[in-house]
């Protein structure tokens, strides 16, 4: 870049060239942009990108076996169950050295309570050996086989040992297994009993029941948006005050209200009987079922169909329906061809909020839904809260949100994320 005689760069007013002035200002710019968004990226990495990536970290990470048990492990390596007898004495003798350091480090519960997740009755297995081998002499009181299987005759079991050296991995993929009812056997991956098979009939129910929710919202939100959006000021204010009362009013409060309304004796059936429409004797059962589940639900969830709703609708000119009737459109033309396709981002907004809180909702259904009406989110809770199976939970949990990221893609493909709109 010249200056006007073509003999050397144009410089700025502090005498640097004025390219390098310009490169400078605008990397100070960027800055002070960045600067500003900063706080905003720290929120979001602390309270959104580090726990999914903590979840995804949980679902595989299974390091206790491997860091409790090392020589065991790798004794376990050269032992072939397909011979159906217990590994060797040089398995015991590791597991016996192991067993001394994690009882003094405290981390045979541990390893216990890990690997009975797979086989239940490994953590008093665990524990109560761990007492014995504490005073043991490893260099002295070999062999150590005929001393554990004296201490419980599981010691013994071909499927314990099979147990231990199938899940001897620092990582595994035996959460995600579990969470589509498989499990890792002797020979591969197999199915569980049909008795324990319950998360995939889980995953099924909470999508089906969610789409349900989604759609009674829909079809009972659209007319109250309508009004809100084409009522008298005053009138319209009155009845926003209505969709919003809910906001106002706990969340426990309100299902627990669910559950004096539906219930057999609640007041529902108790209309009912008085108008004569059921017999005393034969009360409705609405409780403890997908039945109250889906009522509660659509009631919580309610409000946030209408606001996207009202929002769109808000914006539709009044005139372009007056105009399809001035030129000989009926009012049902008027509305389904002019008023009806304006509205579908409304819609879309209305189904992805509905859908995507309904899917993870897990206090509610915990509530009312009984054994028939629960999501996978109350399982998740139950393995993180109570039963601390937090790998199961982050399964469940990284599946879960695998299958909303799906149908978001499925519903992008077919309606369009350009088309939902907030007003």
């Amino acid at each position: 870049m010249s200056d006007a005689t073509g003999t050397g760069p144009v410089l700025a007013a502090d005498g640097r060239p004025l390219k390098r002035s310009l490169q400078r200002a605008l990397r100070a710019q960027k800055l002070r942009a960045l600067a500003l968004i900063a706080p905003l990226l720290i929120f979001i990495m602390v309270t959104f990108i580090a726990p999914i990536a903590d979840m995804l970290f949980r679902s595989v990470e299974n390091q206790i076996v491997s860091e409790t048990l090392p020589r065991t492990v790798v004794a376990l390596k050269d032992w072939d169950p397909k011979t159906g007898e217990a590994p060797g004495e040089a398995v015991f003798a590791a597991l016996a050295a192991d067993l001394q350091v994690a009882v003094e480090e405290k981390t045979h519960t541990k390893v216990g309570v890990r690997l009975n997740y797979q086989k239940t009755g490994v953590s008093s297995l665990f524990r109560k050996s761990g007492r014995k081998v504490k005073g043991w002499d490893i260099a002295a009181d070999a062999p150590f086989r005929e001393k554990f299987i004296e201490i419980d005759e599981d010691w013994g079991d071909v499927e314990l040992w099979q147990t231990i050296k199938t899940y001897s991995s620092p990582y595994t993929a035996g959460y995600f297994l579990n969470s589509l009812d498989l499990e890792l056997g002797p020979d591969g991956v197999q199915k569980v009993d049909e008795d324990l098979a319950i998360y995939r009939l889980l995953f099924n129910r909470t999508i089906i029941m969610s789409l349900t929710i989604m759609g009674s919202c829909v079809l009972l939100g659209y007319p109250v948006a309508f009004l809100l959006a084409n009522l008298p000021l005053r009138s319209s204010n009155l009845l926003m005050i209505l969709v919003l009362l809910p906001f106002w009013t706990s969340l426990l409060v309100r299902t627990s209200s669910w559950k004096v309304l539906l219930q057999q004796q609640g007041v529902i059936n108790d209309i009912l009987v008085w108008a004569g429409l059921v017999d005393d004797a034969q009360r409705l059962v609405m409780i403890n079922n997908q039945f109250g589940t889906i009522v509660a639900m659509t009631h919580i969830l309610l409000p946030f169909m209408i606001l996207p709703l009202y929002s769109v609708m808000k914006t539709i000119p009044p005139s372009y329906v007056r105009a399809a009737k001035s030129l000989g459109a009926t009012n049902w033309t008027a509305f389904w061809r002019v008023y009806f396709p304006q509205s579908v981002p409304g819609i879309g907004a209305g189904c992805i909020l509905v859908f995507i809180l309904a899917i993870g909702y897990y206090i509610t259904p915990e509530l009312v839904g009984g054994t028939d009406g629960t999501f996978i989110s109350n399982r998740i809770a139950y393995h993180i809260s109570r039963s601390g199976n937090w790998g199961l939970g982050a399964a469940l949990g990284t599946i879960l949100l695998a299958v909303v990221l799906l149908l978001y893609w499925i519903y992008d493909k077919i309606v369009g994320i350009d088309n939902v709109s907030l007003g």
